[in-house]
């Protein structure tokens, strides 16, 4: 450690944050790093007050529920929530007043990535899917039948290829179409007099509406490219006769290009696996080289070294003749973690962990402030964009904002450079969400739905309360869609349209895109004009639902519908069936099987987000919060005496059995079964259920770090 500034810093931080981060930034080191103690050593006094309190307001809770039933006595339960601060008194009527947010988060509706920042092969992907090869999304997905000879196969399959066209200019025709004629029939497209015609072999004619054409690549009378736009998103016609899917084409094209993943959020938090300085360092280090456009990851790929780096700007020719600039990449925000975890890269003064989420606010501003002082190749507004996760009421929120003032204070930026995406995962939250945005009513740019750290946070809040409905019903709780209106409702009520998003949650199933590609609608019509995809492909595809879909025209009408639902809200989901054995034993299996495998890639493999079969072999794309909702059902069924710790623990060893077999073609997979004692995974999963009363606000980080560490220690011994 370093001492520097009464702050003890990991020697490794220290260097980063001094070769790497504060060269080109314009900050003297002593200036920064006297700055960046006094604001440690100023907020982690409040910092320990919000925990105190949650546990003070959860032991109060569960008080409660032992003496009461929730179900003969709502009306003092809501009485009891007011009295002890859960619920807060709600501020009146208010218009969000942000200023200087890009286009991609204040106006234009699309799908959002989130990705973890700690693999740059990944967050270099996510970046560049700004705009992506919707003929590579269909031939790749199940969106396309493989029926009737058009299987993928290892090699171009023609039949499957002529489906996919189809499919391409149907979407056209049905998006951007022609007067008269299909974008099938067209034999060339050229420009002519700044107006796109479409030619066909016994004739020509154009757009059915004009100005949807807004640019070109190459000739006019050639065109390799021809730029359209349609509900504000661009499509870009690839046209090449001589490339071997263009040969085939009455036009020439070879590709249909859509912009896709308009803003990207570069996840500090449930999707990596940080748990020291070496860790931390690595995010850091990426999101360091996302801000200077300089990040490059080689890796192998079909035999051969691929060397991946960002994406540029695009240019055409504009129906002026001047040149059009449209951008390369997604924009990001960099997601950072919340106010529980610290971290043993930083300590103060005294030598406690500094926590986290303060440690991140201050690098992670610092490392954009790179992109403000360059080219501004992210923000063209000029603005740094954080999304704060797992804030618990309005206290916790104002208490992010206080703090990002101070960092923008240390920076010498201009109030409200830091912006904020206010995630709408805990119930105190949710309950208050409208005084939550109005405690960061001039910076916040988003707020954003999560079901499953929701319900885990549903589950904890009430756990004394009674036993809990099966985890598969929870979606139709009438609790659970309170939740995803009202989020919605406090958005447009707070006006963030044209300012902010109103986010909605992800798609859990990569493999699925036919499934997509029918249900994902719902959350556009629900109100939101961004929603999570998996993957740059899925991005691709969900893409084509804001072209579908006018998200702008169904805010409005939703504004109509805004109304209280604090009474759904408060709507517990508690059960009084009596399950049968086999029932029992199906709900523990299936949350057992989904932890135990995201677990074992946690702890042992250093892997917080990936694609971790279920217990039916479907690939769910699984991050922190799946643990958080699947530990705590099992705790409150053990709570309630619905199952015991032996049935438990028979069912923890008969799914890790299955979950050695599914990982059982990885050379680096460590089987749990052949010795669970020894097995530092199978005891992390344990310890979530049997403690799962006991973490706080049922949150999985503490057990997790914790096994993380001894786990990375043992390594470490083994290789001495």
């Amino acid at each position: 450690m370093i001492n520097k500034a009464d702050l003890q810093v990991n020697t490794e931080l220290y260097s980063f944050i001094e070769k790497e981060v504060l060269p080109g930034s314009g900050y003297e080191s002593e200036t920064f790093w006297q700055g960046f103690s006094e604001i440690v050593h100023s907020f982690m006094p409040d910092n320990q007050k919000l925990l105190h309190k949650r546990e003070v307001i959860q032991q109060k809770m569960d008080d409660w529920h032992k003496k009461h039933k929730w179900q003969e006595e709502r009306k003092d339960y809501e009485a009891f929530l007011r009295e002890i601060g859960y619920l807060e008194e709600q501020v009146e009527d208010f218009q969000i007043t942000t200023q200087h947010v890009d286009p991609e988060i204040a106006r234009q509706a699309g799908p959002q990535l989130v990705v973890p920042v700690n693999n740059a092969r990944y967050a270099l992907n996510a970046a560049n899917a700004r705009w992506g090869s919707l003929y590579d999304a269909l031939y790749g997905t199940d969106v396309i039948s493989g029926d009737n000879g058009a299987e993928k196969g290892t090699s171009y399959n023609p039949v499957r290829g002529e489906k996919v066209i189809a499919y391409a200019k149907k979407f056209l025709d049905e998006t951007v179409p022609l007067e008269g004629c299909s974008h099938s029939d067209v034999t060339r497209y050229y420009i002519e007099n700044g107006t796109l015609v479409a030619q066909m072999q016994d004739g020509k004619t154009g757009l059915q509406e004009l100005e949807a054409f807004k640019g070109h690549q190459g000739s006019a009378d050639r065109p390799s490219a021809v730029l359209l736009q349609h509900h504000g998103l661009h499509i870009d016609i690839r046209i090449d006769a001589s490339h071997p899917i263009g040969k085939t084409d009455r036009a020439g094209v070879k590709d249909v290009v859509v912009e896709a993943a308009l803003t990207t959020i570069m996840d500090c938090e449930d999707s990596v696996t940080a748990v020291d300085a070496e860790d931390k360092v690595l995010i850091y280090r990426n999101w360091l080289g996302l801000m200077k456009g300089n990040l490059t990851e080689k890796f192998a790929k079909g035999g051969e070294t691929v060397h991946r780096t960002l994406c540029h700007d695009r240019y055409y020719t504009g129906t002026n003749g001047d040149d059009l600039k449209l951008k390369g990449r997604s924009l990001l925000l960099i997601r950072n973690v919340g106010h529980l975890m610290t971290n043993s890269m930083l300590l103060d003064r005294d030598g406690n962990e500094v926590p986290e989420g303060i440690a991140d606010a201050v690098i992670t501003s610092l490392i954009a402030v790179h992109d403000l002082n360059g080219k501004r190749s992210n923000s063209t507004e000029g603005s740094i964009y954080i999304v704060k996760p797992k804030m618990h009421g309005s206290e916790e929120v104002a208490f992010s904002n206080r703090l990002f003032n101070a960092v923008e204070d240390l920076l010498g930026l201009d109030r409200h450079t830091i912006k904020i995406g206010v995630m709408d995962e805990e119930r105190r939250t949710t309950l208050n969400l409208k005084n939550c945005i109005h405690a960061v009513k001039d910076r916040i740019v988003f707020i954003n739905t999560g079901f499953l750290d929701r319900t885990g946070d549903e589950i904890h809040t009430s756990m004394q309360a009674g036993p809990m409905i099966r985890k598969g019903e929870m979606k139709q709780s009438v609790w659970l869609n309170a939740y995803e209106k009202s989020n919605v409702d406090n958005g447009l009520l707070c006006g963030l349209p044209g300012k902010a998003q109103i986010g909605k949650g992800m798609w859990a199933m990569p493999d699925r895109m036919k499934d997509m590609m029918e249900q994902k609608t719902g959350h556009l019509k629900a109100g939101g004009n961004t929603a999570w995809v998996p993957s740059p492909i899925a991005a691709t595809l969900h893409a084509l639902h804001y072209h579908e879909y006018e998200v702008e025209s169904i805010q409005a009408s939703l504004r109509e519908e805004v109304m209280n639902r604090e009474q759904e809200l408060l709507t517990l989901p508690l059960s009084d069936r009596q399950w049968s054995h086999e029932e029992i034993e199906q709900e523990l299996e299936n949350n057992a099987q989904g932890l135990l495998g995201y677990v074992v890639r946690w702890v042992e493999h250093g892997v917080g987000c990936s694609k971790v079969p279920d217990i039916h072999n479907v690939g769910l794309m699984e991050d922190r919060a799946t643990l958080r909702i699947s530990s705590q059902h099992m705790t409150n069924w053990l709570q309630h005496g619905i199952c015991s710790e032996e049935q438990v623990m028979n069912v923890l060893k008969k799914m890790a059995k299955v979950v050695d077999e599914q990982n059982a073609q990885d050379p680096a997979y460590q089987p749990m079964s052949e010795d669970f004692e020894q097995s530092i995974a199978f005891q992390a999963a344990c310890d979530l259920i049997f403690q799962g009363t006991s973490q706080p606000s049922g949150y999985t980080e503490p057990i997790l770090h914790k096994r993380r560490l001894e786990y990375k220690e043992k390594m470490l011994a083994v290789k001495e």
